[in-house]
Protein backbone atom coordinates (compact mmCIF):
# COMPACT_ATOMS: atom_id res chain seq x y z
CA UNK A 1 0.00 0.00 0.00
CA UNK A 2 1.71 3.19 -0.76
CA UNK A 3 0.32 6.37 1.13
CA UNK A 4 3.87 8.32 1.10
CA UNK A 5 2.64 11.48 1.76
CA UNK A 6 -1.01 11.01 2.57
CA UNK A 7 -2.51 13.21 4.88
CA UNK A 8 -3.94 10.91 7.11
CA UNK A 9 -4.35 13.77 10.27
CA UNK A 10 -6.51 13.00 13.18
CA UNK A 11 -7.94 9.53 10.63
CA UNK A 12 -9.25 6.60 13.29
CA UNK A 13 -7.36 4.03 12.08
CA UNK A 14 -8.20 1.92 15.07
CA UNK A 15 -6.67 -1.71 14.34
CA UNK A 16 -6.27 -1.10 10.63
CA UNK A 17 -3.57 -3.07 8.57
CA UNK A 18 -0.99 -1.25 7.62
CA UNK A 19 1.72 -4.43 7.47
CA UNK A 20 4.67 -3.22 5.21
CA UNK A 21 2.74 0.27 3.73
CA UNK A 22 4.91 3.10 2.62
CA UNK A 23 3.63 5.88 4.93
CA UNK A 24 7.12 7.81 4.02
CA UNK A 25 6.50 11.91 4.77
CA UNK A 26 2.75 10.91 5.76
CA UNK A 27 1.13 13.30 8.17
CA UNK A 28 -0.23 11.00 10.87
CA UNK A 29 -0.69 13.89 13.78
CA UNK A 30 -3.37 12.64 16.21
CA UNK A 31 -4.31 9.74 14.49
CA UNK A 32 -5.25 6.91 16.33
CA UNK A 33 -3.41 4.20 15.39
CA UNK A 34 -4.69 2.05 18.68
CA UNK A 35 -3.85 -1.60 18.01
CA UNK A 36 -2.94 -1.47 14.25
CA UNK A 37 -0.99 -3.01 12.31
CA UNK A 38 2.52 -1.36 10.80
CA UNK A 39 5.09 -3.94 11.38
CA UNK A 40 7.45 -3.32 8.59
CA UNK A 41 5.88 0.10 7.38
CA UNK A 42 8.20 2.54 5.54
CA UNK A 43 7.60 5.82 8.12
CA UNK A 44 10.25 7.41 7.49
CA UNK A 45 9.90 11.50 7.59
CA UNK A 46 6.53 11.15 8.74
CA UNK A 47 4.78 13.27 11.03
CA UNK A 48 3.42 11.22 14.52
CA UNK A 49 3.13 13.76 16.65
CA UNK A 50 0.64 13.37 18.88
CA UNK A 51 -0.81 10.22 17.72
CA UNK A 52 -2.02 7.42 19.63
CA UNK A 53 -0.10 4.16 19.47
CA UNK A 54 -1.66 2.27 21.87
CA UNK A 55 -1.28 -1.55 21.27
CA UNK A 56 0.10 -0.71 17.49
CA UNK A 57 2.08 -3.14 16.23
CA UNK A 58 5.35 -1.32 15.10
CA UNK A 59 8.04 -3.92 14.14
CA UNK A 60 10.24 -3.92 11.73
CA UNK A 61 9.29 -0.40 10.80
CA UNK A 62 11.38 2.21 9.50
CA UNK A 63 11.21 5.37 11.26
CA UNK A 64 14.50 7.73 10.71
CA UNK A 65 13.34 11.14 10.61
CA UNK A 66 9.57 10.57 11.98
CA UNK A 67 8.41 13.47 14.12
CA UNK A 68 7.10 11.90 17.53
CA UNK A 69 6.74 14.48 20.17
CA UNK A 70 3.54 13.54 22.46
CA UNK A 71 3.07 10.32 21.10
CA UNK A 72 0.48 8.30 23.12
CA UNK A 73 2.06 5.04 23.74
CA UNK A 74 0.02 3.35 27.09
Amino acid sequence: TNLSGADLSYANLTKVNLKGANLSDANLRGANLSDANLSGADLRGANLSKSILKGANLSNANLEGAIMEGVIED
